[in-house]
């Protein structure tokens, strides 16, 4: 039988900048791909019309790249 891949989780606010794609939308800090043991809440982000957002609790920000930003 076939061995599951496992996603190793990264340790959050360890990063102060994150670059992230349209996989990652709706976008929240920490995210799911962190530990969530020792962070703070969960927190939604606005990325999509900028390409650009900042956690209000730990200051990580955060840029979208990739052509998932809203053309206005």
């Amino acid at each position: 039988m076939p061995k599951a891949e496992v996603k190793k989780l990264i340790q959050p606010n360890a990063q102060n900048r994150y670059k992230v794609t349209a996989a990652d939308l709706p976008l929240a800090c920490p995210m799911p791909t962190m530990l969530l043991w020792n962070s703070h809440p969960r927190v939604y982000l606005p990325i999509e019309k900028t390409g650009f957002a900042k956690c209000p609790y730990c200051s990580a920000e955060y840029e979208l790249v990739g052509a998932a930003t809203a053309r206005m």
